[in-house]
């Protein structure tokens, strides 16, 4: 397993991966990851099995997709839900790195490998002089993501999704 980031050519199975994580009313689609590999696909961390030899909708140039973190980085301190549809939204210079997605395939799961990926978004958000990271989750994974250093910050203003999410942050 590597991470690396992104390429268009990812896109079909970083949406495939979408799909099978998230309802069809939460996940993007291809087009819509399309449009956001276009301008931050240095944002999107993924973990590649290199050694998976099968191929399926999952994957990639270099073996499989078997997780992925993405997002944007912005001024905005709080994630908004235009910011899932509006790639232009992004500010290369940004002080906050927004998340919009951890995704784990269903036969990676229980393997760390969100975790692996959001550190490696914490350490290039560190590196890059940020002041943290922005996520919103369900309220069954706020453990999850305060385990890793985030604060809850109570119910999001996001409906993304006709869905009650939680903004974490993890500030530096």
């Amino acid at each position: 397993m590597r991470i690396r980031h992104a390429t268009l050519d990812d896109a079909a199975a970083i949406a495939a991966v979408e799909a099978a994580c998230f309802p069809a009313a939460e996940a993007a689609d291809e087009n819509e990851v399309r449009a956001r590999l276009a301008v931050y696909p240095n944002h999107f961390w993924l973990m590649v099995d290199d050694e998976a030899t099968d191929r399926d909708a999952t994957t990639v140039r270099d073996g499989r997709l078997a997780a992925f973190v993405n997002g944007f980085t912005t001024d905005e301190p709080d994630l908004t839900d235009e910011m899932y549809e509006n790639a232009a939204m992004h500010d290369e210079r940004g002080t906050w790195q927004m998340i919009f997605g951890v995704d784990t395939a269903p036969a990676y799961r229980h393997h760390g490998y969100a975790s692996e990926l959001l550190r490696a978004a914490i350490e290039d958000a560190r590196d890059a002089g940020r002041a943290g990271l922005v996520l919103t989750c369900k309220d069954r994974l706020i453990g999850f993501y305060e385990r890793l250093g985030f604060v809850n910050e109570g119910v999001s203003g996001s409906t993304h999704g006709d869905v009650t999410w939680y903004q974490m942050r993890l500030r530096f």
